[in-house]
């Protein structure tokens, strides 16, 4: 048997190896992983609802013959359904509710062999980019207790850093996988919009904004996940372009010469703090390096409608989703079942009207165009993840009086992932650089639309030449 210490921080394709030699059995990697979210959950608040009995009746059962045949994962509590099991997407509207049947992702990381062992802290109905919820308290960043995780997959972004599990479940409708991934020291791919399904209940959701996939310690793990999840479910509205390969075949397969173009200033006109910056000359220097053509491009980008089409597709989702959970729940929404901002947003999208929110897809479509026709010339698109390293908890309260102080603080936070939200191309946040208060600090890679293999040739050799695996956090396993 191997050490807990050292299963800690394999990655998940290390651990099923192990299962696959019979040098270590499911259930012991399942019960490896509940000793180290019981220790150190107290301090990180990560993981909201425990699945340990569902988990050990899993693992010692027979599994699926799958990439990841007994390795232990976390479903973030937004979205991902499991039957039998809560889903409050960080709200007390939805304390009680629980699902009767599992989405069509969470099939596939089933049938992946993966065995969930829990469901992960989230904001209310992951609106904001912390993970700060009034239903069960903050996420701590493993890094420094007292600053966020992001959001808002930052429960699972804290779990996967501090070695919890090997990697987790995660979602993205404005960088929800790639913000925690950047404050988290961690790689977080978002892929192209209908890559993963949103199935069984949705086709897509907010206009095409949020996509699925996880938060993981390794390049080929995401890559392998994404393998075994990804393609349409029957019935899907929208399907990504298929891949010509396997996406893991692509992990240490030459990307070859690279034109990438480099942005650091933010469309929105916010200010970019200077070690984001610094993280993204550091890493321009180190494509160099490797080979690749690296220029600074500064992109024609109207970024006052950008940001007000966003926040009216952003409210009529928010409004979208109150009734939605209604439906689901029976109760009627009132604003004592929800945070101050999550109601004066949904009474925002309540007021748009439908022609509102259609014009504003159709102004964020013709944006899309836009930012497409760059990469004629680029094969990549590099910029900051974040306008910030990660602040500290409570940046993002709003006051009473100002209950969307926090939506907006968020965009000064988040002036760069929104976009590929909007265009539905694929991106990632790569872990290469760290402040000098040893905070991660992310940078971020978007590639062509349905291109996610380049944008793994490149990560993975990002990774063989900046290993950041071997980084752990103060607050780890």
């Amino acid at each position: 048997m191997v050490n807990s210490s050292e299963l800690a921080f394999m990655d998940a394709t290390a651990q099923a190896e192990l299962v696959r030699k019979k040098e270590v059995k499911p259930i012991e990697l399942v019960e490896a992983a509940i000793e180290r979210i019981e220790r150190l959950n107290p301090t990180l608040n990560a993981v909201v609802t425990p699945m340990y009995e569902e988990a050990r009746a899993v693992a010692s059962g027979k599994l699926p013959d799958g990439p990841f045949t007994g390795v232990p994962f976390l479903l973030k509590d937004l979205l991902a359904e499991y039957a039998g099991v809560r889903m409050t997407e960080g709200s007390a509207f939805m304390r009680d509710y629980i699902s009767d049947e599992d989405t069509e992702l969470v099939v596939r990381q089933k049938r992946a062999g993966l065995v969930i062992v829990g469901k992960t802290n989230t904001p209310e109905f992951g609106i904001l980019c912390t993970t700060e919820p009034n239903l069960f308290g903050p996420s701590r960043n493993p890094w420094d207790t007292n600053r966020t995780t992001g959001g808002s997959s930052g429960g699972s972004a804290a779990a996967v850093s501090a070695g919890l599990v090997p990697m987790a479940h995660g979602n993205d409708g404005g960088g929800s996988i790639r913000i925690p991934a950047s404050c988290c020291g961690l790689f977080g791919l978002k892929p192209t919009r209908g890559r993963n399904p949103l199935g069984p209940s949705y086709g897509d959701m907010f206009g095409g904004l949020v996509a699925e996939h996880a938060l993981t310690r390794s390049v080929r793990d995401s890559a392998a996940l994404l393998d075994a999840t990804s393609g349409p479910d029957i019935g899907d509205p929208y399907w990504a372009p298929p891949p010509a390969r396997p996406f893991l075949k692509e992990v240490g397969a030459d990307p070859g010469h690279l034109r990438i173009a480099v942005t650091t200033t933010a469309a929105t006109g916010s200010n970019v703090h200077t070690d984001c910056i610094n993280a993204v000359k550091d890493a321009m220097s180190l494509c160099s390096d490797l080979g690749h053509e690296v220029a600074e491009f500064i992109p024609d980008l109207p970024g006052d409608l950008i940001s007000e089409k966003f926040i009216i597709l952003w409210s009529a989702g928010c409004a979208w989703t109150i009734a939605d959970c209604a439906r689901n729940t029976g109760l009627t929404p009132a604003p004592e079942y929800f945070e101050p901002l999550t109601w004066a947003l949904y009474e925002m999208g309540q007021q748009q009207s439908a022609a509102t929110g259609m014009l504003a897809l159709q102004d964020l479509q013709k944006v899309s165009r836009d930012i497409a026709r760059y990469f004629v010339d680029y094969d990549i698109w590099l910029t900051p993840t974040l306008g910030e390293p990660p602040v500290p908890l409570g940046t993002f309260d709003s006051p009473p009086d100002n209950p969307m102080y926090g939506l907006f603080r968020a965009a000064e936070f988040v002036p760069f992932t929104p976009i590929c939200n909007i265009t539905g191309q694929p991106a990632m946040s790569v872990p290469l650089y760290w402040n000098a208060d040893g905070l991660p600090v992310g940078v971020h890679f978007i590639g062509r639309y349905g291109d996610e293999a380049t944008l793994f040739r490149l990560a993975a050799q990002l990774e063989a030449a900046r290993p950041w695996a071997d980084r752990h956090p103060p607050v780890s396993a």
